[in-house]
């Protein structure tokens, strides 16, 4: 059977192996997977990513980062544009996540950048998800 949202289960897959207190975690592959990742590991959120080509879809291997204590540092991470409901704004409507504590991840037609990107370079789009 097929997933009706891939991104919602790869940030459900971060989220859980975040609080189990893995190291890493496996995705299926995606261009737009990737970019989320690069974006992510920009930020710090991440320590790194790879992708691993096996021939069918690959898969991203993502290496979860702790901050003191085990806490892992993305703290929670949420889908905001879902297939059923799509969420598009224009650059100035771009709200701040925990008053720029957090980031928005959003897809604009000059790539997948964070909401301050975005607001920088006049850009609106898909707000894909909020990381904080």
């Amino acid at each position: 059977m097929a997933m009706s949202d891939p991104i919602a289960n790869m940030l459900t897959i971060i989220r859980n192996g975040g609080k189990a207190g893995f190291a890493k975690v496996d995705i299926p592959g995606s261009k737009l997977k990737i970019e989320m990742m690069r974006v992510l590991k920009e930020q710090g959120y991440i320590k790194d990513f790879k992708f691993l080509d096996d021939n069918v879809q690959g898969v991203i291997r993502v290496y979860l980062k702790y901050v003191s204590e085990g806490q892992p540092t993305i703290f929670g991470i949420k889908r905001v544009s879902k297939p059923s409901c799509r969420v598009y704004k224009k650059s100035k409507q771009i709200q701040p996540v925990l008053n720029g504590l957090g980031i928005s991840i959003v897809s604009t037609s000059k790539g997948i950048m964070t909401d301050k990107q975005a607001k920088e370079a006049n850009l609106g789009g898909e707000i894909l998800c909020n990381v904080w």
